[in-house]
């Protein structure tokens, strides 16, 4: 079954929702140039939100760039961090299991270029110039095929929708799904209907 992981969590009640709509696992920005979308939260109002969840909900904290003694801080309350910057392998690699990276492929990119990151999972989200993520484009699927042959535990994020994520299972065949614009009803605010026919469609993709 297709795991799912509901991102841009940034309250309590939409955290609440997503864990109650069948989310696997729900994702914090931490990144502050998220603030534009209205995605960023910070650790304080994390820390207070993961104390009220259910349990065996995956918790992931979205960075950009940081030291790494800081995604050490971050793992001592949160399960996963997804490097969503300019992260090398070696960082990636020294950063530890409880990490990995977000890779934003080209049309053409290759297996290779994917087998090159450490660690068994990896996301692909769309490349967008200039953007390090969360612009509701679409990763380019094609090459998200070619990632599969890896061997590597593929999370499909960028653009996804209740309306597409079906296509994108049947196309892919990803580990996960990873979505956060496609479920919000404005910046930063879920809708907790699209969650729950978001997550009805990949339920039903995965079972085909």
């Amino acid at each position: 079954m297709t795991k799912i992981k509901i991102c841009g969590i940034t309250n309590r009640d939409d955290a609440l929702a997503a864990c109650d709509g069948g989310a696997d696992a729900i994702g914090f920005v931490l990144a502050p140039e998220a603030a534009k979308r209205g995605r960023y939260v910070d650790t304080d109002t994390v820390r207070g939100i993961i104390k009220e969840l259910p349990a065996y909900v995956v918790t992931v904290g979205v960075v950009v760039n940081e030291p790494l003694e800081q995604i050490q801080e971050y793992l001592t309350f949160l399960d996963r961090v997804q490097l969503h910057g300019d992260e090398s392998p070696e960082y990636c690699e020294a950063a530890g299991p409880h990490a990995y990276k977000a890779v934003r492929p080209a049309a053409d990119a290759q297996a290779d270029d994917f087998a090159r990151w450490p660690g068994p999972t990896l996301l692909l989200d769309a490349l967008v110039a200039g953007e390090h993520g969360g612009t509701g484009r679409r990763c380019d699927w094609n090459a998200a095929t070619r990632a599969i042959q890896t061997g590597k535990r593929i999370i499909l994020a960028g653009g996804l929708t209740p309306e597409n994520v079906g296509e994108a299972i049947e196309r892919v065949r990803p580990w996960a799904v990873d979505v956060s614009g496609g479920v919000e009803k404005a910046p930063g605010k879920k809708s907790y209907e699209r969650i729950r026919s978001f997550v009805y469609n990949v339920r039903k993709a995965s079972l085909a």
